[in-house]
């Protein structure tokens, strides 16, 4: 038998040991399969490199996601995309990979997905075909089955570095400035209410991430998200809200709107919803616009200035509200814009902040602070240096902070 045959038959005896007992541990499964591996004498005359990953894909098979196990280890890598069990790409160090390998299957490739969506107790399947879900290691895992896509059950799976990465370590990537990384993190201490838009892949949850190191300690934070992925550092009164799907078992949907109106009863300090994407956003401003200062959340957008007619549009997928109230409370709610882009050489780079001046003659008014001034690409990379286009008019909540002695709004 070849490798892929030796791994099948393993694997069915394996099962067929284990039977259907439920509660088996790892150490259980592991006994298991060594002692399987023993009773084979095929295998004596394999080298023990090989009989190790034999024994380790037929664990991971069982236990963990099978094929993709190495890959959700490896930490080189951001971004697992499955496209049906032949196709499976991989992004690594910014670069989108096709790999040589694939699942024996639709049913296994079906069971890895059940096995992931069951870890957080969400369901998928032909009448509940799209689902956002999660591993344990915090990545975020995103599923589309049949009908809905068309060759074969897709799953996305974004991975995050197992350590937060830092304002500092942005820095020396060059993803922003010292200057704009100091600018920033004095607003968060005093509490300015802060947007971080960008497209998709461009680094919002990251950058989210990093801004929450500068919230004082002694803050009460109440994050809200649809699959729990930030990792918010140095809070120590933390309370961290999920979304929940609704299934056949009687379990009614709770959508993130449902979560910021209850959140608002946990008395919160600030509050941190990790994306607004429909009419969830009219919630948002109104913590932002009731006394929770210091609050953020992140959005899809083009630019600083496409956010903002992005917010008003989520609003009305919401409320029935005329658009000069909406604008009125998007102007008074949000202070700063912080967009990032994802440029050409694949890094991630902070390339505006924006101040929301406020609402005059009709118009959401808004200058920027800081803007990335592309200077040349040297070995394809792309350089350059951060600006200083203005400065920022509402000042009040830095002098309250007395993080800008003598200043006035």
């Amino acid at each position: 038998m070849d490798y892929g045959e030796m791994k099948r038959y393993l694997s069915s005896r394996v099962q067929e040991r284990l039977g259907y007992v439920k509660d088996v541990t790892d150490e259980e499964v592991e006994a298991v399969i060594d002692e399987v591996l023993l009773q084979e004498r095929e295998l004596i005359v394999w080298p023990v490199a090989l009989r190790r990953r034999l024994q380790k894909e037929i664990f991971d098979s069982l236990r963990r996601l099978d094929i993709l196990q190495i890959f959700v280890e490896d930490a080189d890598i951001t971004e697992i995309m499955i496209n049906g069990p032949e196709q499976i790409f991989v992004e690594k160090n910014g670069q989108i990979q096709s790999l040589d390998i694939h699942f024996d299957s639709s049913e296994r490739l079906l069971g890895v997905i059940q096995q992931i969506v069951a870890g957080c107790n969400r369901t998928v399947n032909t009448a509940n075909p799209v689902v956002d879900a999660r591993l344990p290691d915090g990545s975020r895992v995103n599923v589309v089955m049949e009908p809905v896509a068309l060759n074969g059950p897709i799953v996305t799976i974004r991975r995050f570095p197992k350590e937060p990465i830092t304002m500092g370590r942005l820095v020396e990537l060059q993803a922003i400035s010292r200057e704009a990384a100091d600018f920033l993190r004095d607003l968060v201490r005093a509490g300015y209410n802060i947007m971080v838009s960008g497209g998709t892949g461009s680094g919002k949850t990251t950058f989210l991430n990093a801004l929450s190191e500068f919230i004082p300690n002694d803050t009460r934070v109440i994050t809200i998200e649809d699959s729990a992925e930030l990792q918010l550092q140095g809070c120590n009164n933390l309370v961290r809200l999920e979304t929940r799907v609704s299934n056949g078992e009687g379990c009614e949907t709770i959508d993130i709107r449902q979560l910021i109106r209850t959140s608002l009863r946990m008395r919160p300090d600030r509050m941190i919803v990790g994306e607004v994407r429909g009419g969830e956003a009219f919630d948002l401003l109104q913590c932002l616009n009731t006394g929770h200062d210091g609050s953020m959340s992140t959005a899809h957008a083009n630019s600083a200035a496409d956010l903002l007619s992005r917010l008003e549009n989520m609003v009305l997928m919401g409320m029935d509200l005329p658009l000069t109230a909406i604008k009125k409370q998007i102007a008074a709610g949000i202070d700063v814009i912080v967009h990032l882009s994802r440029m050409r050489d694949r890094s991630r780079k902070v390339t505006e902040i924006v101040e929301v001046e406020g609402f005059y003659e009709g118009e959401i008014r808004w200058h920027p602070l800081f803007l990335f001034r592309e200077a040349s690409s040297q070995s394809g990379q792309v350089t350059g240096q951060w600006v200083e286009e203005g400065q920022l008019w509402r000042t009040r909540k830095l002098l309250a902070a007395g993080l800008l002695p003598g200043a006035m709004e």
